[in-house]
């Protein structure tokens, strides 16, 4: 299409467009995702890096698998695996190596296990507190100088109260030991477990022989501790809810389906493309569907970010997670559970926030050498003070157990995975999805912005101005040029024509050549529709696309309107640094014309899709990182080639597929927002690091001389894990 960038390229009388060879390898990599499957399996165990290494290298194993990543902030695992691999086959290989795993409703992603997990957390926490402060109290009696009889009564009190305390309030901890142990795996969750165990036992057999000591009150304490910890990472978790949890809690679990025109409530998985479903004003719309009957105000917030109601009748198309909100829709179905959008989208979010950057890879490899050295730490500490202390069992015990529970890794596995949660949460709430894992990392060493006009930095929805002063026949044979092109002008000028009551002619032959325009053939002569040099016509200074009926042309003004929030973001773009590109198809004096309203040196006008392609290309040749940002078939080769890409969600399906982040609604404030928080959040993960390091650098030397009790040890142990979190959260 003429003077801005094409959108569609369409494949008529057996010539194939060119862009389509850019495409084709995006064509191919999603023919082959859709070749295999995707399954969601809970992990309501998983907690620690070494749970990351051992679940992913036992699902590496399965035949058939060809990817799997475990998402530790959520504790479910998602597997890219052939069509024959179910999830039942999956969960006896987790089963094998000690995990508990579950298969996911594909479309009723919830955080329902998430909440009864805090639950059960919260009430063991508060069980261990109860016991604690009734073991101390009786503690005091001993530590204040009782004998004989009287002391003894004390610690078979205490013991009443403490072991059945430890033995349930230990259950989250014994579990995952007992699971592990089980398929010959030491878990981070067996030397905590071994820690509460000689504890106990030691105390209980001091009772049992009239000891002087016994320490329930600190195997209680341990135990509060420890759950204290879990818990209070649970919450911190929580808190930094990532965007995959934002959008499950759109989805609505169950519909009411329209069976002989009476209403039935059914699952959402029992819900069949083609079935009406109805849908009550202020309820979420549980499936993608087209309204049948009724007219209503649609929310789109959650969704697009745009705050204003949009109007839905019959024949409009409306998605999952929209709310209805003044009147009753009756739905034709076209998607739902694990197929609707938005289930699509959240099933994107989480496998983003689960693939692997170097940090995550870095943090991994750690734990996988960190976990048996603790246990070689622990056992060495215990023999060599047993020879340093003449044989003082009880010394060497406490020393190894501090040592077991001090060392576990939960900081390091938590150092990546609490970030990138909690970035993307972020941007998600700013209407940014992240579709790629590592965009994030990529978008914080961005240093050069390349922007499309049309479509991106303005709305992409021109009018005609000047439709009138054009002969009706010339207004006609533009329409029906127009209707073979989904080109934003093409869309415009076809759609001001029908306003104005006129029929399109009869046009032969369509054939749209990318980069150019339309043509083809009306009354025995040829006609075009584009790009003035392409139509033999004098480039107007304004956006226009040029008419040529045999030795006639004419020229369609358009105007365009800026898409909001794109001032904001090119100023905070510069104030971080960025150089800026604009690169359009459109006339010199239009680009010019938002280049200098946008504050942009630097643009190109009249490029064709190759072109744009050339400028990325040569940017990363100089060693810049750049970042584009377009939404049209002529913009996806560029998307694709640039170090990171952002696309509207207005865009096409190709440039959304080639991008890495997908911009939700209008506002492009957020892409500012976007590359400042990136580097934020790439400088957390390093700080996240330097904390876990620091700990070990300090804690390890210090239990392994006996500096420090279990009950120190879980507290540092506590407090490294929710500081690593609290860190994460600190995005801004």
């Amino acid at each position: 299409m003429g003077v801005a960038e094409p959108q569609h390229s369409f494949e008529r009388g057996g010539m194939a467009a060119c862009p389509a060879c850019v495409v084709a390898p995006l064509a191919q990599e999603q023919a082959q995702v859709a070749a295999r499957g995707r399954l969601m399996l809970s992990l309501p165990a998983a907690h620690c890096a070494a749970c990351i290494s051992t679940v992913e290298s036992a699902l590496a194993a399965v035949p058939g698998v060809t990817s799997s990543r475990v998402n530790l902030t959520m504790k479910r695992v998602s597997v890219d695996a052939a069509a024959d691999v179910t999830a039942a086959d999956l969960v006896a290989v987790l089963a094998g190596v000690g995990y508990e795993a579950h298969e996911l409703d594909a479309g009723l992603l919830s955080a329902t296990e998430t909440d009864k997990q805090g639950r059960e957390l919260l009430m063991r926490l508060g069980v261990a507190f109860f016991s604690m402060m009734n073991v101390m109290l009786l503690s005091v009696a001993v530590w204040s100088g009782a004998e004989g009889a009287t002391r003894d009564m004390f610690h078979w009190i205490s013991a009443a109260i403490a072991v059945p305390t430890v033995i349930f309030c230990g259950q989250p901890f014994f579990r995952s030991a007992w699971a592990g142990l089980k398929v010959g795996r030491l878990g981070m969750d067996f030397p905590i477990s071994l820690a509460l165990v000689l504890a106990s036992s030691i105390s209980l057999f001091e009772t049992i022989k009239s000891g002087h000591h016994a320490y329930f009150d600190a195997a209680v304490m341990l135990c509060f501790f420890l759950l204290l910890g879990r818990y209070l990472d649970h919450r911190t978790r929580a808190v930094a809810r990532s965007a995959a949890e934002e959008l499950a809690a759109l989805e609505v679990p169950r519909a009411s389906v329209l069976v002989d025109g009476v209403e039935v409530v059914r699952a959402i998985s029992e819900v069949a493309v083609g079935d009406l479903v109805r849908v009550r004003p202020g309820g979420r719309m549980p499936v993608d569907g087209v309204v049948e009957v009724g007219a209503s105000e649609v929310d789109r917030s959650l969704l697009t970010g745009e705050s204003l109601p949009v109007f839905a009748g019959v024949g409009m198309v409306v998605a999952a997670g929209e709310v209805n909100l003044t009147g009753p829709l009756t739905l034709r179905v076209t998607a739902a559970g694990r197929d609707s959008s938005l289930h699509r989208m959240a099933d994107l979010v989480a496998v983003a926030e689960s693939a692997k950057t170097k940090y995550t890879t870095l943090a991994e490899r750690a734990a996988r050498y960190y976990s048996p050295l603790v246990h070689i730490l622990s056992f060495s500490a215990f023999g060599y003070w047993m020879w340093a202390t003449g044989g003082d069992l009880r010394f060497a015990i406490n020393i190894s157990a501090a040592v077991l529970i001090i060392t576990c890794p939960c900081a390091l596995g938590l150092a990546v995975p609490a970030v990138v949660t909690a970035a993307s949460g972020k941007l998600f709430r700013k209407g940014l999805l992240i579709k790629h894992g590592t965009a994030l990392e990529r978008l914080a060493q961005v240093d050069t912005v390349v922007f499309d006009k049309t479509g991106t930095l303005t709305m992409g929805a021109p009018e005609v101005v000047d439709l009138g002063s054009h002969p009706v026949a010339a207004q006609q044979v533009a329409a029906a040029l127009a209707a073979g092109s989904s080109h934003p002008l093409a869309q415009a000028l076809a759609a001001a024509v029908r306003a104005q009551g006129l029929a399109a002619a009869e046009v032969s032959d369509l054939r749209e050549v990318p980069g150019y325009g339309v043509e083809g053939v009306w009354q025995g002569q040829a006609v075009r529709l584009g790009r003035a040099d392409w139509c033999g016509a004098e480039a107007l200074a304004v956006t226009a696309t040029y008419l040529r009926a045999g030795d006639q042309t004419h020229a369609f003004a358009f105007a365009d309107s800026l898409r909001p929030g794109a001032e904001v973001a090119i100023a905070a773009l510069k104030a971080q640094g960025k150089q800026i590109k604009l690169i359009s198809g459109d006339v010199p004096g239009a680009v010019g014309e938002l280049a200098a309203r946008l504050g942009i040196v630097d643009w190109v006008a009249g490029a064709l899709p190759a072109e744009k392609v050339a400028l990325v290309r040569a940017l990363t040749a100089e060693g810049r990182r750049v970042l584009m940002v377009g939404d049209g078939l002529n913009d996806t080769a560029a998307l694709a080639a640039a170090h990171v890409s952002i696309s509207p969600a207005t865009a096409l399906d190709a440039a959304r597929t080639a991008s890495d982040i997908v911009l939700l609604g209008q506002d492009m404030a957020a892409i500012g927002d976007a590359t400042r928080i990136a580097r934020q959040a790439t400088r957390r993960m390093v700080e996240n690091f330097g904390i876990s390091a620091a700990y070990n650098v300090i804690a390890v030397p210090l239990a392994l001389m006996g500096a420090a009790t279990p009950l120190a040890a879980a507290l540092a142990m506590s407090l490294s894990s929710i500081t690593v979190s609290l860190n994460a959260m600190r995005l801004k």
